[in-house]
């Protein structure tokens, strides 16, 4: 997904108890809960984050027991699957549900203190969660799926082992809609907002254009509108990502995940077409179901057959 990377705004790890240092600040809720499953500052074994590599034994640097950095094998055969056409993005999600992921923070300094001869020393470190901006501006966090992933993506940041779900979490209190796995791997899978939300709350997710109950909602709202004589909801043209040896993967892309295919009835011009579209959009997104469901759609018109 093309995107830059950012930042948000960051968080403060701890300062020192030792005089004439800062006083104590502390990390916001989602990061600290994030740090505090994943060994806090340090590892399981107590040895501090800084200066660790991704390396060998170096890899465990989280407490998930006999957890070597690797992708989850659950993850590995939903993906794999996906790309014979064997499975789908719901079980891709699914997989993730239970599987261990890494976020990236990266260390920033926070303020500078004055050592004399015009030299600076590093003061105060923050923390912040890395995020990127999605070609349609919204905000998105990557996470990874291995440690080897993440330290070749960005070699300066520091992994959190979570599970999906907690990453999740992550991602709604940041204001990222989006969560991007493994961005400038082999392939990169994008989970939408919609599927973010339910891994966030431990449900199951059904992609839109599968959604029976989704699809009667949106029908019934159809009815005020005469002139559209049914709809069909399909994959939209989003929904395949390209992996890096250009194949096209039938799930996982970033953009429209749903096409709504409007059957409407002959001898409507450009203005009533127009102003049919509108309001039934209008419609849909005063519908709950549609903005729990739905992360982003197109519309294709066809004449109903008679």
């Amino acid at each position: 997904m093309p995107a830059s990377e950012g930042q948000s705004s960051p968080s403060d790890l701890p300062g020192s108890d030792r005089p004439g240092t800062p006083a104590a600040r502390q990390l916001p809720g989602h990061i600290a809960a994030a740090l505090a499953g994943a060994g806090g500052s340090a590892d399981s074994a107590g040895q501090p984050w800084a200066g660790r590599s991704l390396a060998g034994e170096d890899a465990r640097i989280h407490n998930f027991e006999d957890d070597d950095g690797t992708a989850d094998a659950g993850y590995l055969a939903a993906v794999a699957a996906l790309r014979k056409g064997a499975g789908g993005e719901a079980d891709v999600v699914a997989a993730l549900a239970t599987a261990r992921v890494f976020i990236p923070i990266v260390a920033q300094l926070a303020e500078e203190a004055e050592t004399g001869h015009g030299l600076h020393a590093d003061k105060q470190a923050d923390m912040a969660l890395v995020t990127l901006r999605a070609a349609d501006g919204r905000t998105a966090l990557p996470a990874f799926t291995s440690a080897a992933a993440l330290a070749a993506w960005h070699p300066e940041a520091r992994p959190v082992a979570v599970y999906a779900a907690r990453a999740a979490l992550s991602a709604v209190a940041e204001g990222a809609e989006l969560v991007v796995l493994d961005p400038g791997a082999d392939l990169t899978f994008v989970v939408r907002r919609p599927a973010v939300w339910a891994l966030a709350k431990q449900q199951e997710w059904i992609p839109s254009y599968l959604d029976p109950e989704l699809a009667a909602g949106m029908g019934r709202g159809a009815q005020a509108f005469p002139a559209v004589r049914s709809i069909e909801l399909k994959p939209g043209g989003g929904v395949q990502a390209l992996a890096a040896d250009g194949s096209l993967v039938p799930g996982g892309g970033a953009g429209p995940e749903l096409q709504v295919v409007l059957y409407l009835e002959d001898g409507l011009d450009a203005p009533a077409v127009q102003a049919l579209v509108a309001g039934l959009q209008g419609e849909w997104s005063r519908n709950v179901l549609f903005g729990e469901r739905v992360d982003s759609l197109e519309i294709k018109l066809r004449r109903a057959s008679h």
